[in-house]
C-alpha cells in the first residue's frame, strides 16, 4: 500500500510512533529523568498490560492479519515481551515512589 502511493501506511505508522514516544516519556518519567507526569501509575500499568497482552496475544491477533509471516509474529511478539517485562521491572522498582 505504501508504495502505490496510499495514505493510510504513514498515518498508522506516524501514530504508533507518537504512541511509543508518548509511553517513553512516561517511562523517563517513573525513572526521575523528568519531571513526573499526571496519572504516572494508570498509564504505566497500562503501557506494560499492552506490551505484555501484544506478546502473548499473537495467536489470537495473527487470523485478523494473515499477510504477515511467521518470522514477524514471533519476531515482533519477542521485542514486545522483552519491552513488556523490562517495564514491568521497572514498574516494580519504582511502585512505591510513584
Amino acid at each position: 500500500m505504501a508504495q502505490a502511493g496510499h495514505w493510510y501506511p504513514p498515518l498508522i505508522a506516524f501514530a504508533i510512533g507518537s504512541m511509543l514516544t508518548a509511553w517513553s516519556v512516561y517511562a523517563l518519567s517513573a525513572g526521575g529523568f523528568i519531571k513526573p507526569l499526571p496519572l504516572l501509575r494508570i498509564a504505566l500499568v497500562t503501557i506494560t498490560a499492552v506490551y505484555l497482552l501484544r506478546a502473548l496475544a499473537f495467536p489470537f491477533l495473527k487470523p485478523f492479519f494473515p499477510g504477515n509471516s511467521k518470522d514477524f509474529w514471533f519476531f515482533s511478539s519477542g521485542i514486545c515481551l522483552f519491552i513488556g517485562a523490562i517495564h514491568l521491572f521497572g514498574l516494580i522498582q519504582v511502585w512505591e515512589r510513584i
